[in-house]
């Protein structure tokens, strides 16, 4: 059976603080219970596995600065 690949992608959604709390909660309770992580994204299910890596970026140009947290992994 073949699988179908997906296709890139490049979104960012802006949430309330309340939504992104929520969604911060959900995703904290999946790692410390080495689960499964599900989010939809701008009309896509996403689901990120447990052995997914995480880390913490911080970027600075100017008067700006940004911290991302990313989620990565390798579908298989």
């Amino acid at each position: 059976m073949a699988t179908k690949k997906k296709q890139g992608r490049d979104i960012e959604r802006a949430y309330t603080a309340k939504q992104f709390v929520s969604k911060l909660r959900r995703l904290a309770d999946a790692i410390e219970n080495d689960r499964r992580f599900r989010i939809q994204v701008a009309g896509e299910r996403v689901s990120v596995p447990p052995d997914a890596t995480i880390s913490v970026e911080h970027e600075r140009s100017g008067d700006v600065e940004e911290v991302e947290f990313q989620i990565r992994w390798t579908n298989e």
